[in-house]
């Protein structure tokens, strides 16, 4: 035990505890206007935002004074769509400005784990929804995750099998439910474009799930199985590469959300990342120009959008929200949209609007400091120069002067 605590502690180093924080001298953008407020101030009260507004006259007894500099405060990024499973790696999404993830799965309940430690205050963040063990047909070494899983290894197919392995994520405390509608795109042996549940299998999953009150989140790049997810009843598809303007109709009828993850399906094609491969780097190239396609029709039709990484945040990684951000502006977003997609549509995709993804008093504070106005500048997403999450002080790169 004394071994496990001595590594957290080591691995985030940065985990001193909340505590009142008074920020001054910022610009604000609080997610919520198209503006910015300027010369303005936030208190923070152990893990909540206490109040946001014109800068004091004095600086408030009983708080951590951090002066902005005039930087631009706001909210923290949400990544609907990662696959974090230690501590360097959540350290690493924290480091990069995102303060709020939702698991795309990992193979053996570490992002349960990480989200329990992240409640306790004992890492300071990011927030995790997690999802567990993944809804797939072959669930391979996966059945290790957990013991009831064992007679699942011959497949993940029958009314029976879905519905137990929604079950056990549950018992196993997960926020969501992650399952497909396709073959993987990262894989050069499979094509990204076979659907791998039909619709009635995916409705299963749906209707188990909101036994426990959780929500469907479908991996689906095809167009065939994506509009079956939204047809079960999915919150989201994730990818959706090839999309047809038919099934994005459907998801905005039904209020299902795209999460492109349009960085990392640019990865596929770029030597090196998390995906180095000569099959990979073709099929990328294919599949770059389709899901270009794909965001475009969504933004034409109004299907709400999140942001997601799609990555381990491993130390080869090369995918961010902040580049996602970046690629949603040149497709056609505004830069309020796409930080909108990377703020406060993520908490809303997330059922979390009363806690995260605006900078309000009562929610959490998380939040980020950049060095010019993302409402005219998206690149500037990529260079965080302060971070804090559940109020405690992930990140502080300010002031770049040496004292006198």
């Amino acid at each position: 035990m004394k071994t496990i605590t001595t590594l957290i502690l080591l691995t985030m180093t940065l985990s001193l505890g909340a505590q009142n924080i008074y920020i001054k001298n910022i610009n604000v953008f609080d997610g919520i206007s198209n503006k910015i407020t300027a010369e303005s101030a936030i208190k923070i009260k152990g893990k909540t935002i206490e109040w946001v507004g014109e800068q004091l006259a004095q600086d408030p007894t009983g708080y951590e004074v951090i002066d902005g500099l005039g930087y631009y405060l706001m909210p923290g990024m949400i990544d609907a769509h990662t696959h974090i499973s230690n501590f360097k790696a959540a350290e690493r999404a924290l480091k990069s400005g995102v303060t709020t993830v939702r698991s795309a799965s990992t193979k053996f309940y570490q992002d349960v784990t990480l989200s329990n430690l992240s409640k306790q205050g004992i890492i300071p963040g990011p927030d995790f929804v997690s999802a567990g063990i993944y809804v797939t047909p072959n669930l391979g070494e996966t059945i290790l995750a957990d013991v009831r899983l064992s007679n699942l290894s011959k497949g993940v197919r029958s009314e029976e099998a879905l519905r137990q392995l929604v079950r056990i994520n549950a018992e196993r405390g997960v926020d969501v439910i992650k399952t497909r509608g396709t073959e993987r795109a990262g894989l050069p042996e499979t094509d990204p474009r076979q659907q791998t549940y039909t619709k009635e299998q995916l409705s299963i999953v749906v209707d188990e799930a909101a036994k426990h009150n959780l929500k469907v989140m479908v991996h689906a790049h095809g167009d065939e199985g994506g509009r079956a997810a939204a047809e079960a009843g999915a919150v989201s598809i994730e990818h959706g590469t090839f999309l047809s303007r038919e099934t994005l109709e459907l998801m905005k009828k039904k209020g299902t959300y795209l999460v492109p993850t349009f960085i990392t399906i640019e990865d596929l094609k770029v030597p090196g990342g998390e995906y180095s491969n000569p099959t990979l780097e073709l099929r990328g190239r294919f599949m770059l120009v389709e899901a270009e396609r794909t965001i475009k029709d969504a933004l034409d039709i109004g299907v709400k959008m999140a942001t997601g990484a799609d990555n381990d945040y491993s130390a080869e990684s090369t995918t961010r929200v902040s580049l996602e951000a970046e690629h949603f502006v040149r497709l056609g977003m505004t830069n309020f949209q796409a930080l909108q997609a990377a703020t406060k549509n993520g908490a809303e995709l997330l059922g979390l609007t009363n806690q995260i993804g605006t900078l309000e008093p009562g929610k959490e504070a998380d939040m980020i400091l950049l060095p010019n106005n993302p409402l005219q500048d998206i690149v500037a997403l990529q260079d965080v120069l302060l971070v804090i999450s559940n109020g405690q002080v992930a990140l502080k790169r300010i002031p770049f002067a040496l004292d006198e």
